[in-house]
């Protein structure tokens, strides 16, 4: 089980430069199993900041929530796909047609070697907005409605998966089944600060909620042991596979 648990724990480089990354990578390759590159590290380093990654032993989960027009968002697609990454995000909220116009560019591109694709993914609704957040952009309904609403139709278009919160996972699975994978930001161990999540959850029990794949970034890096940080993340999670 800790094994499965280091392979599905995806750590957040949150970070202003290539070395910073670089320096996060060694130091917990062993520990982890996907690094996340996210805006700022790609709007920074761009293609570099992958291919770091990849040359030192670590999968790659692309985090930079394409939502364009459905031709726009393909072909975004189709570069993550050459740039050799495990996963990469979309917003569920771009709609059917663009999900679905991303799926069919993967599945044409990886024809031939289906192992090879990516996980797309689609977000749902971000960790750090609430009910009222949704409230204040025209969404009239709660999280844990329009949550599994997003989750199916990303399911239907041809998604591998989603992102959502810990919170809704239950209902995801309840609405999509097991084989959607589910991937869970606003993960926080009790003696971690929430900081700017509110939608939140332990490793453990948003593990035995449903979650596949983990995402950590502060509660790691803000650590005053960072590698004594995932081992007791790990452990979590890996009691948490063994309990469901």
């Amino acid at each position: 089980m800790m094994e499965q648990a280091r392979n599905q724990l995806i750590f957040a480089l949150d970070v202003e430069t290539l070395a910073e990354a670089e320096t996060w990578v060694r130091r917990l390759r062993d520990r982890v199993g996907v690094f996340k590159v996210g805006k700022q590290l790609f709007t920074r380093c761009g293609p570099d900041a992958v291919r770091m990654i990849r040359d030192n032993g670590g999968r790659v989960f692309l985090d930079l929530k394409y939502h364009d027009i459905p031709n726009t968002v393909a072909g975004a697609c189709r570069e993550a796909g050459r740039l050799g990454v495990a996963m990469f995000t979309l917003h569920a909220l771009g709609g059917g047609a663009m999900m679905a116009a991303a799926a069919s560019a993967l599945n044409e591109m990886f024809s031939s070697n289906p192992q090879q694709r990516p996980l797309a993914l689609a977000v749902t609704v971000l960790t750090s907005m609430n009910e009222d957040s949704l409230r204040e952009i025209g969404v009239s309904l709660p999280p844990a409605e329009i949550v599994p609403r997003l989750a199916a139709l990303a399911q239907k278009a041809g998604m591998t998966g989603v992102v959502a919160s810990p919170q809704e996972t239950p209902v995801i699975r309840q609405t999509c089944g097991k084989d959607l994978i589910i991937v869970t930001p606003g993960v926080r161990p009790a003696s971690a600060a929430a900081d700017d999540q509110k939608r939140v959850a332990t490793p453990y029990q948003a593990i035995l909620s449903g979650a596949d794949y983990l995402v950590v970034g502060r509660p790691i890096s803000k650590a005053s042991d960072p590698e004594a940080a995932v081992g007791g993340i790990l452990e979590e999670m890996a009691r948490a596979f063994a309990d469901r």
